[in-house]
């Protein structure tokens, strides 16, 4: 159900990149959603976002940048050990330069190169380049 809500949410905003919009509106919302959000915002890829009513259904407005040229979470639970991350990511991603890989670790929410850093694995939640 939460990964579902995920997906969506993400492949709305490539949807609302690829029409040329500046702001788009995900309903409904999840903890492990605004922690991807940040993610994207401390790697560039979105401006900002807002969250309102966090404790009822609530809803996210995030201000795109138009960087973003995919971005999917996977529906399926996909365990990975530390050492396979990066073989992981090469295989994912397009191209070597850009994009990130999203973990939910026991740290937290973390893309590949923290997760590198601090040696821990968990499970990928999605994608993003």
């Amino acid at each position: 159900m939460g990964r579902r809500i995920l997906n969506e949410a993400l492949r709305s905003m490539v949807n609302a990149e690829k029409r040329g919009k500046s702001m788009v509106e995900l309903k409904p919302i999840s903890t492990v959603m605004s922690s991807f959000l940040n993610i994207m915002k401390n790697r560039g890829y979105i401006k900002d976002f807002q969250v309102y009513d966090p404790h009822r259904v609530g809803k996210i407005t995030v201000q795109l940048q138009g960087r973003i040229n995919d971005c999917k979470a996977l529906t399926y639970r996909q365990d990975i050990k530390a050492i396979e991350i990066e073989e992981y990511k090469t295989r994912t991603l397009p191209t070597r330069q850009w994009g990130y890989v999203v973990i939910t670790t026991p740290d937290g929410v973390l893309d590949h190169e923290e997760a590198l850093r601090r040696n821990v694995g968990g499970q990928v939640l999605g994608y993003f380049h």
